[in-house]
Order: C-alpha cells, then sequence, then structure tokens
C-alpha cells in the first residue's frame, strides 16, 4: 500500500534576492521513504528551496515542519541534527584529504582525546557495503573520479544518518554508467525508508527513478504528478510553458575546407610520463559538426586543452585556417576560435565580476571596447552585455550589473554560450555546452550549434552525452584511453555500436 505519510510540510515558502522572487509561495509535501523529483527550468528555483530546507537560505515567509513538527532551519547543523543531508551540485569536499577522513569530517567518533579512526572506518565500510557504494577509503579525493566522489557524498550523508537526502543535479558531471549505478543506489535507500528529493532536468531520469515530480516555473509551484502517469513531453511542456522539441532538427551537412587539423597530437602526464593523448590525428571542415565521444577520462579533455592552449602538447601540429597555432597564445587562438570550456567556474567565468564584464572577457582589449587614451568604454560593455542578454535569454536578477557568481549555473552557462558564439570565430570548440541545463535552454543551444554550421563554422563538439552525440553531430570521433577508436557517422551506426567503439571493444583499422 501506498505511503502517504508526509515527512516534510512547506507552507507558502517566499525567498527574495536582488531584482527576483526565487521562491513565490510555495506549498508542497513530501511523502515519507518516495523519491520524489523537483523539476524546472534554470532559475525556477527548485536548488533555493532545498537549500531552505538544508538551512543555507532562510525565507522571508512561509513554515516548514519535519516529521508533522514546525521546525526553524537557519543553519545546515540543525539539518543534519533533523536528518537531512544534502550532495551538492558542486561537490563539497577536501581535496587533499583521503575519502575516509573527508566522510568522517565534524562528526568523529572519539576515545578520551584521540580520533578512534578504526571505528570511524568500520562504520563508513558497512554503509559502503549495505548501500553497494564502494569506495577505497584510503584513496584521495583528487586521485579519484567524479562517480566515486559523489558516492563519498553520500556516504557523507548516511554517516550523519540522515533520513532526508537531497540530491542537487546528482547525474550532471556523470558517466551513462555512473548514471545507472546512482538510480539503482537512490531506489535502494528509498526502499530502506529514506525519503529522497531529487532536482534535475533530465526528464528520462526522474521518469526512471522518481514516485511524483513536482514542477516549478519562474519561482511558482504548477504542478505536482506521478512520475509513472506523465510523459517526459508533458513534463517538459509544463516546465517551459511551451511545447518543447526533443530531436535537433537541421538539414544534411555541406562540409566545406578543412578550418581545423590536428596532425599526430600526443600529450603526456607530466607526473606519471602515461600518454593521455597518444597520436591523435583528424579535422573539423567548415559546415559541420565533428563530436568526440567516449567514456571520461579517456583523454577528451586533454586533447581540448590542448587544442585551446590551456595545456601543453608533446608532440604533433594544430593548423587552424591554414596557419601553424601549435605553439601560439591563448589569446591569439582566441581571436580565431571560440571556445565554451568544460568547468564554467574554471575556465568560463570570473565569479566575482558582474554579467556585464563577463560578457566582454573576449573583447575589452579591442578597438570598439577602448578609447584612443587607453581607457575602456564601461558604456559599450553595458550595452554590449544589455544585446546579448536579450539575445540569449539570459535571466539574472539584476540583468548585467548582477555577479556571476549569484547566477544560476544554467544562466551562467547561457553567458559563456552567448559570448563565444558571438565571437563570429572560424572555429567553434563546444565541451559540455549544455551540462546542467534544462530541455528548453538545450533545445536552444542546439540550434545555436547548428546555425554555426550553417554559417559555415566548423563546430567541434565534445560531450559525454550520446544523445545529444548521436542527434547533433555529423560525424563521431570515438576516444578510448587516449586514441581515436573510430570515425563514424551517426546516420549509419547504432547507440549499441557507439557504445562498443567507446569501450575500446572495436577499433576501425582506418580512419582520418
Amino acid at each position: 500500500m501506498e505511503n502517504t505519510e508526509n515527512i516534510i510540510e512547506f507552507r507558502h515558502i517566499t525567498k527574495r534576492f536582488p531584482g527576483i522572487i526565487a521562491c513565490n509561495d510555495i506549498s508542497l509535501d513530501i511523502r515519507k521513504g518516495e523519491i520524489h523529483a523537483l523539476l524546472g527550468e534554470n532559475g525556477a528555483g527548485k536548488s533555493t528551496l532545498m537549500s531552505i530546507l538544508f538551512g543555507m537560505y532562510t525565507p522571508e515567509e512561509g513554515t516548514i515542519s519535519i516529521r508533522g513538527k514546525e521546525v526553524k532551519i537557519t543553519n545546515p547543523r540543525i539539518a543534519t541534527e533533523l536528518g537531512i543531508g544534502m550532495v551538492h551540485q558542486h561537490f563539497k569536499l577536501v581535496q587533499n584529504y583521503t575519502v575516509l577522513q573527508n566522510i568522517v569530517l565534524g562528526s568523529e567518533t572519539v576515545k578520551g582525546p584521540f580520533l578512534d579512526m578504526d571505528s570511524c572506518r568500520k562504520k563508513v565500510v558497512e554503509l559502503s557495503e549495505k548501500y553497494g557504494l564502494a569506495v577505497d577509503p584510503d584513496a584521495l579525493i583528487e586521485n579519484i573520479t567524479v562517480g566515486q566522489q559523489q558516492r563519498c557524498e553520500i556516504l557523507k550523508m548516511l554517516y550523519r544518518e540522515a533520513e532526508i537526502l537531497i540530491f542537487d543535479e546528482p547525474t550532471a558531471v556523470l558517466t551513462p554508467q555512473e548514471i545507472d549505478e546512482l538510480m539503482d543506489i537512490m531506489k535502494g535507500l528509498a526502499n530502506e525508508g529514506h525519503t529522497i528529493l531529487f532536482i534535475s532536468h533530465k526528464l528520462e531520469e526522474i521518469k526512471r527513478v522518481s514516485d511524483r515530480v513536482t514542477i516549478l516555473r519562474r519561482g511558482k509551484l504548477v504542478k505536482t504528478l506521478n512520475a509513472a502517469d506523465t510523459t517526459t513531453t508533458q513534463m517538459g511542456e509544463l516546465m517551459v510553458g511551451r511545447e518543447v522539441s526533443f530531436h535537433v532538427e537541421k538539414k544534411p551537412a555541406e562540409p566545406k575546407e578543412v578550418v581545423l587539423d590536428v596532425q599526430h597530437l600526443t600529450m603526456v602526464n607530466e607526473e606519471t610520463k602515461k600518454k593521455i593523448v597518444n597520436d591523435v590525428s583528424f579535422n573539423v571542415r567548415r559546415g559541420e559538426i565533428v563530436a568526440i565521444a567516449g567514456i571520461d577520462g579517456n583523454g577528451q579533455s586533454e586533447l581540448i586543452y590542448g587544442l585551446t592552449g590551456i595545456m601543453p602538447i608533446n608532440e604533433g601540429k594544430i593548423t587552424i585556417s591554414g596557419v601553424d597555432y601549435t605553439k601560439k597564445s591563448i589569446r591569439e587562438r582566441n581571436l580565431i576560435m571560440s571556445h565554451i570550456p568544460e568547468d564554467r567556474h574554471k575556465y568560463g567565468l570570473i565569479l566575482d565580476y558582474p554579467l556585464s564584464y563577463n560578457l566582454a572577457l573576449k573583447n575589452y582589449f579591442k578597438p570598439d571596447f577602448v578609447s584612443k587614451a587607453g581607457f575602456l568604454k564601461f558604456g559599450k560593455f553595458d550595452t554590449y552585455a544589455d544585446d546579448l542578454i536579450e539575445r540569449f535569454d539570459i535571466r539574472s536578477g539584476q540583468g548585467k550589473v548582477t555577479m556571476a557568481r549569484s547566477m544560476s549555473g544554467g544562466n551562467q552557462q547561457k553567458a559563456i554560450v552567448a559570448r563565444e558564439i558571438d565571437q563570429n570565430a572560424d572555429l567553434l570548440v563546444a565541451v559540455q555546452p549544455t551540462r546542467g541545463l534544462d530541455v528548453g535552454a538545450i533545445e536552444f543551444i542546439h540550434k545555436q550549434l547548428v546555425a554555426q554550421r550553417d554559417q559555415d563554422k566548423a563546430v567541434l563538439l565534445m560531450s559525454f552525452e550520446l544523445d545529444e552525440v548521436m542527434d547533433v553531430a555529423d560525424r563521431i570521433l570515438v576516444m578510448f584511453e587516449g586514441e581515436i577508436m573510430g570515425n563514424l557517422d551517426p546516420k549509419k551506426v547504432t547507440v549499441e555500436e557507439v557504445g562498443l567503439y567507446m569501450a575500446g571493444v572495436k577499433r576501425e583499422e582506418k580512419h582520418e
């Protein structure tokens, strides 16, 4: 029989930030033992509502009841004491601590004046085995995969005996295999009596794992539905308020001359001396989208770092529009190449600059933005920012003066996409361009990539989303252990075949 006992009751929750109402009079019940998904566009209020539950924000209006009793959650320690845990979109782990040290940090067992790490380890190992969360307690966080780091975050919550678990965009940085494992873990936790709140943009995942789904739009609650009785199309329409296309409409590619030509590129890890990119050669032509596919950690990121100048290359040659760019600086590359980076916080934005400065990062030294006396034209920054904000539907509380750090992840991403596409460069390198975006924003960015292709730009897409690769690309290069295993036509291969190349099972003898 379905459990209808409420473990959490939100009543009239309202939270304001400068220029925006993030949560607007939200009332919602969460049942004990269910997986309840929160769905909405970037900036719809999902993460804000969960941050209120975890004590990171205090609402101006409204109440929260846990297990039938009204509570005031003014900080995360109170939330933890109430049995609430949260896995954040950007993990809160100490990189040079071990897995075990991170899990027990702040909740250590002591024997007299000493830490009792043996009993801590015993408890962590027991939890790890019980919930199928395999981790090495002695591994340093900086040396383990993103999926293992996430398991560490989940164990942190379970170690503190959290009954209510909040997952904020938990699959945004995971491989398809890790996503499958996480879905199984979530179901297992719910079966053990935990209540899971699951923030996501990915409709298929919500459909697959959730009992109920609540849809938010621009800070307001639209509807709560049974996931089993609702199609992904219906969810998408309720989420963005209009019909959404899940398929990329594009005419056949008409490739022209080569823009990017990579010959025998090799990159070596300085610590291990192992080749992380091994003798890679390929090209990208005007009028085509070439995608690099593969499981995370097979050299794709390093290949992009080499192309964009973030990391040095050891051997090989990079030619763009007939000019050798192998040894050129990042600024010189930026004049002919646009780059949507994999890590928007590390390489895409200066988080403590306003939106207008971030949008001008590729232009501030150009004549239009500098007076003859050498002073920056801040009025030009503002008009340029206003134009991009409108054209790319970048949403922020205070428009161009909003600090980048305070914007939602999706709108940070849209700002980077707007800046890079507006450069009108010969080559667009787009790395995980739709990571963490809602279906409406994904649809918009896919259209932008196709529009660049149709304007005779060369587009190099790197994505771990196989559906995105199959739908958007005109050609697919599959990487495995630093090498290109195949140069494939998405119209002629199945997802399963691409998966075999990604796993290193299949390999083409000849490819460009």
